[in-house]
């Protein structure tokens, strides 16, 4: 894969094992962080080392003279994975306008400003793939994270009417919805919340970050899928 791929959120979690993964495929990966470098340097001197090649590159995708800045860079991207996300458990009643806000930016803006700067490169060579990571609640929604999963139910709207708009221009937008997968986001599960959330899933395990890293790598490289949305959840959501 001899292509530049840039994801965001890369420093830790699904966004770290996809620069893992994509760089270890050949592709020239522009690894985004907006806090946390020290991981993403020391994976950028482990990839040089086997001859791979990933950029570290700092950037708050929720501020558009940053997004720019970042897409200045990496000026030539033909993958772009919005990855960006955070998660908060709270009543609904209870949610501050500062809490939708911050939601709303992280998870969904972002994969707006991202690929509205990505689009002139990939329009001008009438090519490109955007793969957006939404959550299996962004399908079938969650009790006390109503603004998580408003999020990610839009970034599928998102990806449904980019696909359309995008593809006579050969440029293709899918989405993963992840289940519960291993991640920092889901380390203040309780054992009990873990143990039910595993009796739910016919497969009987959480999933891996590589899990999601494999089927964003399958979504770059099939040239006739637009518009899907892959759900990657051991059966969760069945």
């Amino acid at each position: 894969m001899e292509r530049n791929v840039l994801i965001t959120g890369a420093s830790r979690g699904i966004g770290y094992a996809a620069a893992v993964l994509f760089a270890r495929e050949g592709g020239r990966v522009y690894a985004n962080y907006h806090k946390t470098y020290e991981p993403l340097r020391l994976l950028a001197e482990s990839c040089a080392r086997e001859g791979q090649t990933l950029i570290p590159v700092q950037a708050d995708v929720t501020v558009k003279k940053e997004v720019d800045a970042l897409f200045a860079l990496a000026n030539k991207t033909d993958v772009l994975i919005n990855n960006a996300g955070i998660a908060q458990t709270k009543e609904f009643t209870q949610l501050s306008e500062a809490d939708w806000d911050n939601m709303l930016a992280v998870n969904l803006k972002s994969a707006f400003l991202c690929s509205q700067a990505a689009l002139p490169y990939m329009l001008r060579v009438k090519r490109g793939c955007i793969i957006n990571i939404a959550s299996v609640w962004g399908v079938a929604g969650a009790s006390c994270e109503a603004h998580y999963s408003a999020a990610k139910a839009g970034l599928i709207g998102l990806t449904k009417a980019l696909a359309k708009e995008l593809g006579p221009s050969g440029i293709r937008v899918n989405c993963i919805a992840p289940g519960v997968i291993d991640t920092d986001m889901n380390s203040a599960l309780t054992q009990a919340e873990r143990s039910s959330l595993v009796e739910a899933t016919p497969l009987g395990r959480t999933g891996l970050p590589q899990d999601i890293a494999r089927a964003a790598l399958f979504l770059a490289a099939s040239d006739f899928i637009t518009g899907e949305v892959l759900n990657v959840n051991g059966g969760f959501y069945i």
